[in-house]
């Protein structure tokens, strides 16, 4: 009997240990967060949830999808290149319905204070847990299980840093002062956009790079940040139960606070500059419709037969005869 008693014991303390192991999981929350907020916070360290060395996978948010896109303004056909922007544009596209979206400049004011309030509180909830664990864990003297935290929070740090470094502004063509634009973009499942603002804005969530890629020392840090949470797991086996516990509570926790704040983000930051629904989806039966209107609006369509979209009159399709 004694010997049953031990083992079942042993299998539930082994088991509760392994906790540290839920850090290792390859969860694209954290990926998708920074997308959403198109960089990275030093406040982000302390959001500690499963997937921390996947950040970097944020640049494949779009799942190589590049839409293409006509000025209805200019006529000219060109791609959406910004994946942040186009992994925004597939979570509120519709198929057979028509979204029309708004790139608002930027504000002088905090709009992350201002906008998605519910999903910000509920992040900043996740970095107060954190620094209670901290605390508790401080207070009960479980050193093991704050190496475990330290790693993973230097961790965080890596990544973060590296995705500051890689999404400075850079290429986003002339500038066009003053200029409203006014796009048609098409992406995949037949889900249609209609992007406006001033051309400026829509440049710069629409065009040249987000995330450059990685230079050397940057890999270095990622390499670094990932080992340190595939070590953790590690470290974590050395920790007391009741820290396992913690440390798993935080980690489940913040995947649960951190999917909540990626479902209710609405809108879509990138360069100082948000991207906001416009309106409801209008329904159109056929597309052909819908383009047909839409040249209405600039009394051009170039864009139009460019894309795809309608063919030219028979007349402009006549050989020319020498």
């Amino acid at each position: 009997m004694d010997s049953v008693i031990s083992k079942t014991f042993v299998d539930t303390s082994v088991s509760l240990k392994a906790a540290g192991f839920i850090a290792l999981a390859n969860l694209q929350g954290i990926a998708h967060r920074t997308a959403f907020i198109g960089s990275s916070s030093f406040l982000d360290i302390l959001f500690l949830a499963p997937g921390i060395h996947c950040q970097q996978e944020a640049s494949d948010v779009n799942h190589g999808e590049y839409p293409t896109t006509g000025a209805m303004t200019t006529g000219y056909v060109f791609r959406v290149e910004n994946q942040a922007t186009v992994n925004f544009l597939q979570r509120v596209g519709k198929t057979g319905h028509l979204v029309t979206v708004w790139v608002h400049p930027p504000s002088p004011h905090l709009e992350s204070f201002s906008t998605d309030t519910v999903a910000h509180t509920l992040y900043i909830v996740g970095i107060a847990q954190t620094i209670t664990v901290v605390a508790a864990l401080a207070h009960f003297r479980d050193f093991w299980a704050l190496g475990v935290l330290a790693m993973l929070i230097t961790a965080r740090l890596c990544n973060v840093a590296v995705i500051k470094r890689r999404g400075v502004m850079g290429w986003k063509g002339a500038p066009e002062p003053g200029v409203n634009g006014d796009l048609f973009i098409t992406l995949s499942q037949d889900r249609w956009v209609r992007m406006r603002g001033l051309v400026d804005d829509i440049k710069a969530v629409t065009s040249g790079q987000w995330l450059r890629e990685e230079s050397t020392v940057e890999s270095f840090f990622v390499t670094t940040g990932t080992l340190l949470v595939y070590a953790s797991a590690a470290v974590a086996l050395n920790a007391s139960t009741f820290g396992n516990s913690l440390i798993a509570y935080l980690l489940l926790s913040s995947l649960a606070l951190l999917g909540l704040c990626n479902a209710l983000t609405k809108t879509q930051r990138m360069f100082g500059r948000s991207i906001q629904v416009d309106g409801e989806p209008r329904h159109f039966t056929r597309r052909l419709e819908l383009v047909n209107e839409l040249i209405k609006v600039h009394n051009r369509q170039d864009w139009a037969i460019t894309m795809g979209l309608i063919v030219p009159k028979e007349d402009k399709l006549r050989p020319v005869i020498i």
